[in-house]
């Protein structure tokens, strides 16, 4: 129960400050949105579009993870999990706030967990990541970012949305190592301490959850059935 109120506060306060403490929106804002996500980078501090895609990066990350765990709750995954490609944390709070544990993976992987399951889409994810950070670091001014992240309540906002999802990953990781037999400690803690390359470390990582011997046996005799 602790949990669950501490996600929800957390939640609460930081749409508090994003709303109220937050800079002021900017006019240029919904304009500089369109031009991000249409590619129109031109005249864009490179740090900006690199936190910007990541933003797009992270939902994929938790993804990995949600729909696994969405398979034994109450409440489904897949709504937060879409939401989160707008809105980022502020959609996986509530999520947090209202799941139970769930260390267990029943039924049969489709062909969407398939994927998500892939170790070739975690190496893609990686991929994306190493160019966009590589690109943000290489090119971006951290002196214009540094002004815009204190006069734009976007840039300042996202910055925020982005810390906020280094920080939760931890809250599904336990689980979903445990759906893999995975009980080392000292892998939990490594990809919690690492922002961002930890998880996606992880995904790379982390071996194929497999499905339960009942599913399997399911599978068999159906398979075998004229």
């Amino acid at each position: 129960m602790i949990r669950k109120i501490s996600f929800w506060l957390l939640w609460l306060g930081v749409a508090g400050y994003a709303f109220l403490l937050a800079p002021p929106q900017r006019p240029d804002t919904f304009e500089l949105i369109k031009n991000l996500s249409t590619g129109q980078i031109a005249g864009i501090n490179p740090l900006i579009v690199a936190l910007f895609n990541i933003m797009g990066v992270w939902p994929m990350i938790y993804s990995c993870l949600l729909f696994f765990d969405g398979r034994g709750q109450k409440v489904k995954a897949w709504p937060f999990a879409a939401a989160s490609f707008g809105v980022g944390a502020f959609s996986l709070l509530p999520y947090l706030a209202l799941r139970e544990p769930n260390p267990e993976f029943t039924g049969s992987k489709n062909n969407f967990l398939k994927v998500l399951d892939s170790r070739w889409t975690a190496i893609l994810l990686t991929l994306i990541t190493l160019g966009l950070v590589a690109f943000g670091l290489i090119a971006g001014d951290w002196q214009n970012f540094i002004q815009q992240w204190q006069t734009n309540r976007f840039i300042h906002v996202m910055s925020l949305d982005f810390c906020l999802l280094c920080l939760l990953f931890p809250a599904l990781l336990g689980d979903d190592m445990t759906r893999r037999k995975m009980k080392n400690p000292a892998i939990f803690w490594a990809v919690s301490l690492q922002p961002l390359f930890g998880p996606l470390a992880y995904l790379c990582l982390r071996p194929p959850l497999i499905e339960s011997e009942a599913t399997q046996a399911k599978q068999i005799v159906t398979s075998n059935t004229p």
